[in-house]
C-alpha cells in the first residue's frame, strides 16, 4: 500500500471513531522505532525496574521442598493476615508451579549455597492488612537476598506485595529447571502514587474471569488502580440494587451481561488482595443513552422543529427528578465501592439535543445563560458534584469539566486525556492547584504495526512548563483501553505487554530510559507473564521457554 493510500485509510478509520477513544495524539508524535539488540540485562528481568538495585554474582539455590515464605517474628502482621497468606501461596506457586509442596525431609540439611526462607517483616504497628489501598498507601519496601535467609521489609502490606513480585522476578532457571537467585539488595518505592489501567465494560461486556486475569496481571506489573469504566451509551451492565431496571433495560442482556452485587464485591476484594484500588466511572451528562432505557424522563427529549423527534440526548439538567435520582444512585455507589474516589466523567457533551428542546431554551433564558450551553452543563455538573460530595466521596473528572470553568472542590482529580495540547493542559490544571493524572499519550486502543510499546515508554509525564510545586500535583497516569474493538477474546494480548511500558514509566526513576535495556528486560518479563498463563503478545520475533498453551 503506498503512503498516500495508507494515509487515506488512516483518515477513514479515524472518522468512524466515536466516543472517548478519539484522542488526538499531536503532542506525542510518532518517533522512528528503535531497533533493539537482544542481550541479557544486568538487571535480569526486573520489571518495573526498582529505584535501587545491587546484584552480585553469588547465587543461591532454591528448591520447592525446602523453600518457604514466612512472617518475620518481628512483623506486625501475624498469621491472621489473610492478605499476606494468600500472597505467600500465590508467589510460591509462581516460583515453583502448582505442584504440591513436597514434605520437608527432616534429616536433610540445606546446603551452604541454598536459600530456604524469605522472611516478610511489616515494620509499622498498623500493617493495614484488613484495609483498602488508597492514593496515600505506602508501597515502599526493602529486599535483602543473602544467607542465611532473605528478608523483605515493608512499612505496610502494600509494599510487601510489591516486594514479593520483585523477589519472584529475581529467580532464574538453568537448563535442567533448577532455580537459583543472586545475592541482591533492593530499595524500592513508586515514583507516582496513581498507576492505572482503564477497562471499558460497556462497549463490550467483559466476563468476570477476564477482569480478574487482568487484575492479576496488573499486580505483576505493579499497577495499583483499576479504573472501571463500567457503563456508557452502549450498555449498562452494573446491576443496581436501588434501580435494578437500569441493567434490566440497559444491559445487552439482563442476566448474562450484568455485574451483580456479588460480582462487584468479588472484583473489589480480588483487587484489594493485590493492592489495587477499584475506581468506578459513571459518566454523565453525556454517554448516558443506556441509562435512559431503564429510567424514565432522565434523558432530554430531542426535538425536530416543534415536535419531539423520538430520540434522546444527554441527561435532562432542568428537572428536579434528575437530581433526586442521582442522589439515590450515587448514595448506593458510595456504599458499594470503598475507594475514596469515584470518576464522574463529564466529557464530550453534545449540545445539539439541548439546543432543540423548547423547555431547555426557556430554562436557559430564566437562568440568564443566553445561548451558552456550557453554562447549562456547568449548572448540572455543579449540582452533581455537590451530591457526590455529600456522600463523603472525592471525585475524578475528565478535563472538559475543568476547561468549562465548573467550580471544583480543592481535592478534585482532573484527568487529562485529549492528546492535542495536553502538555499545555497539564500546565493549566496544575497552575490552578488541582491534582492531575495523565492518559493522553497512553490510549492503548490505538494499535499499529511494530513495537508501539516504545512510544508509550518514552513519554515523560512531567514534560510540561510548570514549577516544582505544580509537578508535585501530578499523582500519576493511566493507560486506557477503550472497548469498541475489544472484548474477552482479544483484550489481554492487546493490553499486555504494551501496558507494561506505562507501568515502568510510572513506577521507576525518571532517568530509567534505556530502550535497549528495557527491551531485554521486557522480553523476559513478557515470557514470565505467558508462563503464568497470561496471553501477553510478543514484542518482536522471539520464543518463550514455556509458550502459551491456549485455552
Amino acid at each position: 500500500m503506498n503512503a498516500s493510500l495508507r494515509f487515506t485509510v488512516l483518515l477513514l478509520t479515524l472518522s468512524f471513531g466515536v466516543g472517548l477513544q478519539l484522542n488526538y495524539i499531536d503532542d506525542y508524535e510518532e518517533e522512528p522505532e528503535e531497533e533493539s539488540v537482544p542481550a541479557d540485562s544486568k538487571y535480569g528481568s526486573l520489571w518495573p525496574l526498582p529505584q535501587k538495585v545491587q546484584m552480585s554474582e553469588i547465587s543461591f539455590k532454591l528448591t520447592s521442598s525446602s523453600f518457604k515464605i514466612v512472617d518475620s517474628k518481628w512483623s506486625s502482621a501475624g498469621p491472621s493476615c489473610s492478605l499476606l497468606k494468600d500472597a505467600y501461596r500465590r508467589y510460591y506457586e509462581y516460583m515453583f508451579g502448582s505442584s504440591k509442596r513436597q514434605q520437608l525431609n527432616k534429616s536433610r540439611k540445606a546446603g551452604p549455597s541454598e536459600l530456604t526462607e524469605l522472611q516478610v517483616w511489616i515494620t509499622s504497628p498498623d500493617s493495614e492488612c484488613d484495609g483498602y489501598p488508597s492514593v496515600t498507601s505506602d508501597e515502599s519496601y526493602e529486599l535483602s537476598v543473602d544467607q542465611p535467609y532473605a528478608v523483605l521489609r515493608a512499612p505496610k502490606v502494600w509494599g510487601a506485595l510489591r516486594g514479593l513480585e520483585t523477589f519472584s522476578q529475581l529467580l532464574f532457571e538453568d537448563d535442567y529447571g533448577a532455580k537459583s537467585i543472586n545475592a541482591t539488595q533492593i530499595s524500592d518505592f513508586p515514583r507516582f502514587a496513581h498507576r492505572g489501567i482503564l477497562l471499558d465494560t460497556s462497549r463490550h461486556y467483559l466476563p468476570i474471569k477476564v477482569i480478574l486475569a487482568n487484575l492479576e496481571t496488573m499486580a505483576m506489573n505493579k499497577i495499583n488502580v483499576f479504573h472501571w469504566h463500567i457503563v456508557d451509551d452502549q450498555s449498562f451492565p452494573y446491576l443496581s440494587r436501588t434501580f435494578p431496571q437500569l441493567s434490566q433495560q440497559g444491559a445487552y442482556h439482563p442476566y448474562t451481561h450484568v455485574y451483580t452485587p456479588a460480582d462487584v464485591k468479588m472484583v473489589i476484594e480480588f483487587a484489594r488482595l493485590r493492592g489495587i484500588r477499584v475506581i468506578p466511572e459513571f459518566d454523565t451528562p453525556g454517554h448516558t443513552q443506556s441509562w435512559g432505557k431503564g429510567q424514565k424522563d432522565l434523558l432530554t427529549p430531542c426535538y425536530s422543529g416543534a415536535s419531539p423527534s423520538g430520540t434522546f440526548g444527554p441527561v435532562n439538567p432542568i428537572l428536579n427528578t434528575t437530581y433526586d435520582f442521582m442522589s439515590q444512585f450515587f448514595k448506593e455507589i458510595s456504599t458499594v465501592f470503598p475507594d475514596a474516589y469515584v470518576h464522574l466523567g463529564g466529557d464530550e457533551v453534545d449540545f445539539t439535543c439541548w439546543k432543540s428542546n423548547p423547555d431547555i431554551q426557556k430554562f436557559m433564558a430564566q437562568q440568564g445563560f443566553g445561548k451558552d450551553f456550557s453554562k447549562l452543563e456547568s449548572f448540572y455538573i455543579q449540582r452533581l458534584l455537590n451530591i457526590v460530595t455529600s456522600t463523603k466521596k472525592g471525585y475524578m473528572i475528565w478535563q472538559e469539566v475543568f476547561d468549562n470553568g465548573v467550580k471544583l472542590n480543592p481535592d478534585t482529580v482532573v484527568h487529562v486525556w485529549i492528546g492535542s495540547g495536553s502538555n499545555d493542559e497539564m500546565g493549566r490544571v496544575t497552575a490552578a492547584g488541582y491534582t492531575t493524572i495523565l492518559s493522553a499519550p497512553w490510549y492503548l486502543d490505538y494499535i499499529s504495526y511494530a513495537q508501539d510499546w516504545q512510544k508509550y515508554y518514552k513519554v515523560e509525564p512531567l514534560n510540561f512548563n510548570g514549577t516544582d510545586e505544580q509537578k508535585k500535583l501530578v499523582v500519576g497516569g493511566e493507560a486506557c483501553l477503550w472497548g469498541e474493538y475489544v472484548d474477552g477474546t482479544n483484550l489481554t494480548p492487546r493490553l499486555w505487554p504494551r501496558a507494561s511500558a506505562v507501568a515502568e514509566r510510572l513506577w521507576s526513576a525518571k532517568d530509567v530510559t534505556d530502550i535497549n535495556d528495557a527491551f531485554n528486560r521486557l522480553s523476559v518479563h513478557r515470557c514470565r507473564m505467558v508462563e503464568r498463563g497470561i496471553p501477553a503478545e510478543p514484542l518482536f520475533s522471539s520464543f518463550c521457554p514455556r509458550e502459551y498453551k491456549g485455552v
